[in-house]
């Protein structure tokens, strides 16, 4: 069983100042939950008990959210709100969540270095902060990358189909279908932002990892790239030359909160789920569409 994940959560968030320059963008909330709080959810689900959080400057907000508010759940108390007490006190008990702060933004593969001495020698998942993923199936997606894991005991990524003309957006895998099973690859390597017609597939990396703790080695192998940055994906490149990887094709959809389209997007598409907001959200679209 994987027990242990990190959550990469230090970046600026500039696609969203001037709201990111006080409050981290991962705790932006789709309707009224904080984004960082869906992605350790999904992680509790899958079984994961031991959650570290790789978070940097003006990223106290999240540490708060995860903790007690002893304050808060006495004022509840006392006015009888007994399902807002309930659904605050979850969240700290969601996981054994821990902090480690990056002092430097030098990219994704420096994030994930922050966890070598809390991960040892275990296994590990890798759930980005910003990044949403529903199943179709009810087993979390995170839960399915350590199925294929305790099968095969060789590092997963997640990927998603993207239409081939915005494939220049993502790093794209190549590799090939494993015979009799229509959503698991085995890994060749990676190419980052290619063209339409150099990309080698569709299938892009959407988010979820599961590796050994030898992508440590291969982070501090990768040389920095652009802004100085140590990337994930250079250091995956690396080691699928050198060892088995898979790549397994998510049955869901995934929410990149990363940019404003995106994040009200996801907001309407939750929003119309609850019943208490579906039908005078509803009801307002259709007023809106009329003036367009």
């Amino acid at each position: 069983m994987i027990r242990k994940a990190v959550i990469p959560a230090a970046g600026f968030g500039t696609r969203f100042l001037p709201a990111s320059k006080s409050q981290p963008k991962e705790m932006l909330p789709i309707v009224d939950t904080p984004t960082i709080q869906y992605v350790v959810e999904e992680a509790a689900r899958s079984g994961i008990t031991d959650i570290l959080m790789v978070i940097g400057k003006g990223k106290r907000a999240i540490e708060e959210h995860f903790d007690r508010s002893f304050e808060l759940e006495a004022e509840l108390a006392g006015q009888g709100k007994t399902a807002q007490l309930k659904a605050i006190r979850r969240i700290s008990e969601l996981a054994h969540i821990h902090f480690v702060w990056q002092k430097e933004l030098k990219g994704l593969g420096h994030a994930v270095l922050h966890a070598r001495q809390h991960v040892g020698h275990e296994p590990f998942a890798v759930l980005l902060g910003d990044t949403i993923i529903e199943s179709d199936s009810r087993t979390p997606v995170t839960r399915r990358l350590a199925r294929v894991f305790e099968r095969y005991q060789d590092p997963v990524v997640v990927l998603e189909e993207v239409p081939p003309d915005k494939v220049s957006r993502y790093g794209i895998m190549k590799g090939s279908p494993i015979e009799g099973q229509d959503d698991l690859y085995r890994v060749e390597g990676f190419v980052e932002k290619p063209s339409q017609h150099a990309a080698p597939s569709n299938l892009a990396i959407a988010g979820r990892y599961l590796f050994t703790p030898e992508i440590f080695d291969y982070l501090e192998r990768t040389p920095p790239g652009k802004n100085g940055e140590i990337q994930l994906t250079d250091a995956m490149r690396l080691m699928a030359k050198e060892r088995t990887m898979y790549g397994l094709r998510i049955p869901g959809t995934r929410y990149d909160i990363g940019n404003k389209l995106d994040f009200l997007k996801t907001n309407i598409a939750f929003a119309l789920r609850r019943r208490d907001l579906a039908p005078s959200l509803r009801a307002y679209i259709r007023e809106l569409a009329k003036t367009l």
